[in-house]
């Protein structure tokens, strides 16, 4: 997992292995619709990287291209979070 510009100096780390045990046995407690799939949502929550929810704004990248915040990962997926990015 990455993370980038203000989310990785609020956190102390830009990049870090997640288990995946652990990852999977942390959506299973989900009890929701698609508990038991670890999902870039299901990890923000589990690691405590702010908010309860996704912050607004925020992109997520799943082995590079932008993808949905609830896209089931798979082992081995790098998955980046990117906060809003404005210049020109």
């Amino acid at each position: 997992m990455r993370l980038f510009a203000g989310l990785r100096e609020a956190a102390g780390w830009g990049e870090r292995l997640v288990g995946w045990d652990e990852a999977d046995a942390e959506a299973s407690r989900n009890h929701r619709p698609g508990a038991g799939e670890v999902t870039p949502r299901s990890l923000w929550r589990q690691l405590q990287l702010g908010a309860v929810d996704l912050p607004a704004g925020l992109r997520v990248a799943v082995n590079h291209p932008f993808a949905s915040s609830d896209q089931p990962l798979q082992p081995g997926d790098e998955l980046a979070f990117l906060p809003p990015i404005s210049g020109g």
